[in-house]
Order: C-alpha cells, then sequence, then structure tokens
C-alpha cells in the first residue's frame, strides 16, 4: 500500500493514530453543527412561521441523515479491516465502490419515499398550513440534496479508514461553508437572485452538498482509494452484506436518539413553554461541547478496523481504552466548568430570563454525566469497526427505551423538570457502564480475550 495514499494507524503510539484522525474530525463536526445553527437564525429573521418550520423539519432530517451515518459506519469497518489485512489496493477501490454503489440506491429509494410522504407525515406531526406551506418548499430541495449527503459521507468514511482524517474533515467543512455564506443569499435574495424564504435554507444545503461531494470524490479518485477496478461487481453480494450488517444497525441507532429526544421534549413541554426553549437552548450548546468526543468518536472507527484487521488485537484493545479514559478526563474537567458557569453561558443561547434559567439548570446537573455519554459514543463506534453493530444498536435502544424515556416521564410527574434531569444523567452513567460491558464482551478492552471464544478463525469471521 502506498504510503500517500493510506496512513497505517497500526504502528507507533495509540495516541497518535487517534489524534491523527480525531483531531481534525473536530472541526469538521463544528462545521455541521453551525450549519443548523445558521439555519434557525437566518430564519428566525424572516418570520416565526418559518422558524416554527425549522423545528418540526430538523427531527425528520436527522432522523433520515442517520442512513448515511450508518452506511458511512459500514464502508469504514468493511475498507478498514480489509488495509489491516493487507488487501490490495484494487480490493480496496472495489469495497469502495461497493459502499457508493449501495449508498447511492438507498438514498435515491429514500429519498423518493420522503417525497411522495413529506406532506402527509408532516401533517401528522401537528405543522398548521402556514407552517406546513414553509415545510413543503424546504423539503423537496433537501431530498434533492440527500444523495449527495450520502455519497460525501461514505467517500469521507473511506478517508479516514485510510488514517486521513484531515481530508474528510476538509470536505465536510467545504459543504458547510458554502450552506452557510449561501443562506442569507437565497433565503433574502440578492441582485438578481430572488428572496426564497425556507426553500433558501434548502437550496443552500444542496450547493454545499454538491461541491463537497464532486471535491470528495475528485481527491479521493486522484489520491486512489475510488476508481474502476475490473471485475467491479466481483465479491458485491458479500460485502453489500458485511456493510448493511453494520449500516442497517447503525443507522437505526442514530435514528433512535432524535425520536428519544422528541419523546422527550413532550415530557419537558409539560412544565411549559419556557422550560421547553430552556431545554432546547441547553442542547445546543451541550452539542457544541460534545464535538471532542464525537469527534473521536469518528477516530476509534478506523483505528479499531484497522488493528483489527491486522490481527493486532491487544492494540485495538489500547485504542478503546484511552478513548475512554480521554472520555472521563474531559467531563472531570468540563463538568465544573458548566456547573459554575452555567448562567453566562446559558446566556449565550437563551432567549429571556425564564429560559436562561432552564438551561442552567441543565447544565449544571446533565453537565456531570457528559462524560458517560461520550464513553456511550465511542462504545458504539468501536463496536460497529468491529462488525459488532447489534451491540451498538443494542445500547442506544436500552439508553433510550429503558431508562431516559421512561425515566424522563416519570421524573417529570414527581419532580418537575429536575426529574428529567436526572432522568438524562442516570441514561448516561447507567448507559457508560452497559456500554463498558458490552465493549468487553466483545473483546476490545485491555482485560478482555476475545480469542477464549471461539478462536482466530471465528474472530476473523465475525
Amino acid at each position: 500500500m502506498s504510503a500517500g495514499k493510506s496512513r497505517s494507524l497500526t504502528e507507533g503510539p495509540i495516541w497518535r493514530a487517534l489524534a491523527a484522525v480525531s483531531a481534525p474530525m473536530s472541526f469538521g463536526i463544528f462545521s455541521v453543527i453551525a450549519v443548523g445553527v445558521a439555519d434557525a437564525y437566518f430564519l428566525g429573521q424572516v418570520s416565526g412561521t418559518a422558524l416554527a418550520a425549522v423545528g418540526f423539519i430538523y427531527p425528520v432530517i436527522t432522523a433520515v441523515t442517520s442512513l448515511s451515518i450508518g452506511l458511512s459506519a459500514g464502508a469504514n469497518a468493511v475498507v478498514s479491516q480489509a488495509i489491516g489485512r493487507g488487501e490490495s489496493e484494487d480490493q480496496l477501490r472495489r469495497f469502495a465502490m461497493h459502499a457508493l454503489l449501495l449508498g447511492g440506491l438507498l438514498s435515491v429509494v429514500i429519498g423518493g419515499l420522503l417525497w411522495l410522504f413529506s406532506e402527509p407525515l408532516f401533517r401528522a406531526l401537528g405543522a398548521s398550513d402556514a407552517v406546513l406551506g414553509e415545510v413543503m418548499a424546504y423539503m423537496p430541495l433537501w431530498i434533492v440534496s440527500f444523495p449527495f449527503l450520502v455519497l460525501m459521507m461514505i467517500t469521507n468514511a473511506v478517508f479516514r479508514a485510510h488514517g486521513n482524517g484531515a481530508m474528510s474533515a476538509g470536505i465536510m467543512i467545504l459543504a458547510a461553508f458554502f450552506g452557510i455564506a449561501l443562506n442569507p443569499v437565497f433565503i433574502f435574495g440578492w441582485g438578481p437572485i430572488p428572496e426564497m424564504s425556507t426553500a433558501g435554507a434548502a437550496l443552500s444545503t444542496l450547493v454545499g452538498r454538491v461541491i463537497a461531494m464532486v471535491a470528495a470524490f475528485a481527491m479521493a479518485w486522484r489520491l486512489g482509494l475510488l476508481g474502476f477496478v475490473q471485475p467491479l461487481l466481483k465479491d458485491l453480494r458479500a460485502s453489500t452484506r458485511r456493510i448493511l450488517s453494520v449500516g442497517v444497525p447503525a443507522s437505526l441507532s442514530n435514528a433512535i436518539n432524535p425520536a428519544g429526544m422528541a419523546l422527550v421534549t413532550a415530557a419537558v413541554a409539560t412544565v411549559g413553554d419556557a422550560a421547553v426553549a430552556g431545554f432546547g437552548a441547553a442542547g445546543r450548546i451541550q452539542s457544541i461541547v460534545l464535538v471532542p468526543l464525537m469527534a473521536l468518536s469518528a477516530g476509534i472507527g478506523p483505528v479499531v478496523g484497522q488493528n483489527w484487521g491486522a490481527e493486532k488485537y491487544d492494540r485495538a484493545k489500547r485504542g478503546v481504552g484511552v478513548s475512554f479514559g480521554f472520555a472521563v478526563a474531559y467531563g472531570a474537567v468540563l463538568g465544573p466548568i458548566l456547573m459554575f458557569f452555567a448562567e453566562p453561558i446559558a446566556g449565550l443561547v437563551a432567549a429571556s430570563d425564564d429560559d436562561l434559567k432552564y438551561a442552567a439548570q441543565y447544565l449544571q446537573i446533565v453537565g456531570l454525566s457528559i462524560f458517560g455519554y461520550g464513553i456511550i459514543v465511542i462504545a458504539n463506534a468501536a463496536m460497529n469497526a468491529r462488525d459488532k453493530a447489534l451491540w451498538s444498536m443494542t445500547l442506544s435502544i436500552g439508553r433510550n427505551a429503558a431508562i431516559y424515556l421512561p425515566g424522563a416521564w416519570l421524573g417529570v410527574m414527581a419532580f418537575g423538570y429536575t426529574g428529567v434531569l436526572f432522568a438524562a444523567v442516570a441514561a448516561n452513567i447507567i448507559g457508560a457502564a452497559v456500554a463498558v460491558a458490552f465493549v468487553a464482551r466483545n473483546g476490545l478492552l485491555p482485560w478482555s480475550n476475545p480469542l477464549e471464544r471461539g478462536g482466530k478463525a471465528a474472530l476473523q469471521a465475525n
């Protein structure tokens, strides 16, 4: 394998391998978050109806976007393990092209279904006629952009599988740059460009994704990570099965969180509108402070994948152990900061004093358990890379359905808003404990030994 095409994550200090992918990814993930913030900011200046439409749109598109996250996890698992095994460059390109063919097909099918059912879906969610009009102006353009997003994210997963986190992050930043920069142009109009309101936000997203996808393809092709190899469809069934074995559970895992948050927000709504606003404001802050942990989850996948493929199991275990240690240390520093500076931090996004009070309370209480959520997302990524996505899905479902949702509703009935916050703490801490147990069971912690259960041949088969 040419050193210029791939960075080996199977040699050198394990922290350096993690940092090579995770550090640049923190900028890429932050840029993605910034797009959503920019959409809400600019549309809030258009009208309350446009802003309300965003509230209906984002949970739905977040759930649909889970397909791209799942498929990219599947592509990473297949390609990174193949790199670790020392597969030929033609075979690596073939696996990457299979992932893109599968992603392109599924994204068109899912986008078509969403196109057909958007209006009845949003009516069922309770959108009024005025809000529905804004929603339906946004959705067709977003649906057109969806296949470009899926192909871009799969290509980014191929970059990360080769140890190139900087290129993956750069593509994400490129998409975000155009998505944000074009927002005011298309939303408010400029020169010959008419005012498009909500549709303008979707158009800026579409343009950003098309540009980023073309750039990703061009760079991957130039580096030899993508390309037409003969026979292209060789082993298609086997690679598709492996990609889907990770991609489907990973997609469901990522879709569960926004669905769960919608139901938790319904519990918060029983307290009042100010509580909902404060809860949402705190959630936006939390998404920002979680960026380093989300970046680490993006880095642990290729590290585990390459080392597992190379049969360097101890090194894969150390990578997970170091990542868990970082999550605990980060939480130990961040928790007290959020506790003592909750009000000024919440004041950056809260719209009123009442909102600020609820947002600050969230940061003070839930902030102490942020480390637990970090352990969960790192564990999920590590197990996905080891082809154990069903364990990840079980962890996500269990955290939400067995702990957070019932805890939030029981908590709000017994203790009000504070009860919801303690349910979040319980979900993070108990979820982290289960995550550690699951990861150990799958041979991904220093004290666990998967070779005791079936031998090396069974490991490779799984």
